[in-house]
């Protein structure tokens, strides 16, 4: 059942709820500073695949795990730097690639494997960004077709 909720922050949710009135299924919070997540719930937290925009502009598109980005995806900077690939608990964590606002990948090419903002070990990675680009479109169909 899809249902509108305003919350005392000013927050609003517009989707599906389970019986213990937890977010749960499909849906879009719209946070009380202009932030939305669009995606899946499960037990009142980000599950699945969604799409976060931040009030700042960043974005991130794909698979989220209690709450966090957790799986594989594409982050957006709002100054136009992106990273895709594997991320854990809220961070970029794993095998990915960083692109710059001006298209480059750096030199040497900034691929390989992140624990955190750090490269640790440069490698090809493109089983994982394929990943991360199928993940980021299947968060898309979902919300379009929310």
């Amino acid at each position: 059942m899809r249902e509108a909720y305003n919350y005392s922050d000013n927050s609003r949710y517009f989707g599906e709820w389970n019986d213990e009135g937890q977010r749960h299924g499909k849906g879009r919070l719209e946070f009380s500073d202009g932030s939305t997540y669009d995606g899946e719930f499960e037990n009142g937290l980000f599950c699945g695949y969604g799409i976060l925009e931040m009030k700042d502009e960043s974005r991130y598109e794909g698979q989220f795990y209690n709450g966090k980005f957790h799986g594989t995806g594409i982050f957006r900077r709002a100054d136009g730097t992106q990273f895709e690939g594997q991320f854990k608990e809220g961070k970029v964590w794993g095998s990915g690639l960083m692109t710059f606002a001006d298209g480059s990948h750096g030199l040497p090419r900034n691929e390989g494997y992140f624990e955190g903002t750090m490269l640790v070990r440069r490698e090809k990675c493109l089983e994982v960004l394929k990943r991360a680009n199928d993940s980021a479109e299947k968060a898309l169909n979902i919300v379009n077709d929310f």
